[in-house]
């Protein structure tokens, strides 16, 4: 792992009494994402939710792998003083979710993996970090203005959207939350996953994954299947990859079933 562990900043929900979930987010998210959940869920759970590395409000660093991200996560863990927790994780925090669970085994009840397989895949962010970069951030005159500019680049309103929440307006002008430059340069390392020989996790794992998305085909089961020994799979019907924003509801009670 990493040797330089970041403290994450958070957000927590429930009293400590309750069963703790982390929720971890995807690329280019924030704790923030994860509200419709949150809403859904507190009274039962504590709920924390960190901002991973280079991501919201949790510090940069030019380090950006899953190795790091699980290890700041741990040390989240630590810092609350939880010995183990249930995690979910979507995206590229379904990657860091298993590997911690892969890793740490030990830290972790109930594993919850949404729409991502423990792969290597493809670039799929050329022309979104294209369109990011191309943003003429000291020129712009609104959050308007910024979606036009990207809707070259980005077709998907709902894209465009989930993608702005994180430009801040401050003193000095426009800027974003997340590093754009660290998480370019960090693709081929997010895109796959890390070397995990002879590591499985035992405990109880659900995968969920969108009707209408590709990030978990077929081929991708024997993956599963070597690491996570005791998973099972769930489809939620008119999803795509953004699933927990989609169907809320069925997303919820599939996670609130398999947790309890």
């Amino acid at each position: 792992m990493s040797q330089v562990q970041l403290a994450l900043h958070y957000r927590e929900y429930g009293v400590k009494e309750l069963p703790a979930l982390l929720l971890l987010h995807g690329l280019f998210g924030a704790s923030g994402n994860w509200q419709g959940v949150v809403k859904r869920l507190r009274g039962e759970f504590r709920l924390i939710l960190p901002d991973l590395r280079n991501h919201g409000r949790s510090p940069h660093h030019e380090v950006m792998d899953y190795e790091a991200m699980a290890a700041d996560v741990l040390g989240l863990m630590d810092h609350l003083q939880l010995a183990s927790v249930s995690l979910l994780g979507h995206s590229m925090g379904g990657k860091t979710a298993m590997w911690l669970a892969l890793s740490q085994p030990e830290r972790v009840r109930r594993l919850v993996v949404a729409d991502i397989a423990p792969v290597v895949y493809p670039n799929r962010f050329e022309e979104i970090f294209d369109g990011l970069l191309k943003l003429p951030l000291a020129h712009l005159q609104s959050r308007d203005a910024a979606d036009r500019y990207l809707s070259h680049s980005v077709a998907e309103r709902s894209v465009r959207q989930y993608l702005l929440q994180n430009l801040i307006r401050g003193d000095s002008g426009w800027s974003w939350r997340f590093s754009l430059p660290v998480l370019q340069g960090a693709m081929t390392q997010l895109a796959g996953f890390p070397e995990a020989r002879e590591m499985s996790f035992a405990g109880r794992t659900l995968f969920i994954y969108g009707e209408r998305s590709d990030y978990l085909i077929p081929a991708y089961r024997g993956a599963i299947e070597t690491y996570f020994p005791h998973a099972r799979l769930r489809v939620l019907d008119n999803a795509g990859h953004w699933l927990y924003a989609e169907q809320p509801e069925a997303f919820v009670r599939i996670v609130k079933g398999f947790l309890n």
